[in-house]
């Protein structure tokens, strides 16, 4: 396996994605594409990566937490944070989903490109594969973020989620309904097997 660093360039910003790191790709465009964070909001990066969307995030917000199970990512997100200009807006954190947030933590606005391809189950036991495997269903992950991910929302905050068609889009929109969120699809991507689908939830 090649784990030698790559640069991946989004508009202005250039980030160093190390081989042990989730490369940008068009889930992780689907959600920068549809980004808008205002001043002063408060921006939770939930599977950071290489960090692109805490960058992208931090531009506006004036704090973004970035979380990663993967701890390879998080050395990258904090490197591309500082290599973009804004380190001092970005605090990177290593955990499990919301296990690296405080419980009394809330955000104007939570992220998350989720591990959400169905996989086999020798598959999703490297860091990379960590990245995308959502086990059998695909939606392992999912369903643990969603079942939690409210209560760290400000009143009328909102959460952008990127999963694929292959991995039950309505289900996701159930599950969200069931959280009192009012969610919707707000973008898509069409690939050759699959669609990949940026869902928004409200308060």
């Amino acid at each position: 396996m090649n784990y030698r660093p790559k640069k991946v360039f989004f508009g202005k910003h250039v980030f160093v994605v190390s081989g042990e790191v989730y490369e940008p790709a068009e889930d992780t465009f689907l959600i920068a594409h549809n980004l808008s964070v205002s001043g002063g909001e408060k921006v939770l990066d939930m599977g950071t990566g290489c960090g692109i969307l805490a960058v992208l995030a931090a531009e506006k917000a004036s704090e973004v937490v970035a979380v990663d199970i993967n701890p390879h990512a998080v050395v990258c997100a904090k490197k591309n944070a500082e290599l973009n200009g804004v380190g001092a807006k970005v605090e990177t954190r290593l955990g499990n989903l919301f296990d690296a947030v405080e419980a009394d933590e809330k955000f104007d606005l939570v992220l998350f490109n989720a591990p959400y391809l169905p996989v086999e189950r020798d598959e999703g036991k490297s860091w990379i594969e960590k990245a995308w495997a959502g086990e059998k269903s695909g939606r392992t992950v999912i369903d643990r973020f969603i079942s939690k991910a409210s209560k760290f929302l400000i009143e009328n905050g909102r959460i952008l989620l990127v999963q694929s068609s292959l991995s039950n889009v309505e289900e996701t929109l159930r599950r969200f309904s069931q959280c009192k969120l009012h969610a919707a699809i707000v973008g898509e991507e069409k690939l050759a097997f699959e669609k990949i689908v940026l869902i928004e939830a409200r308060q």
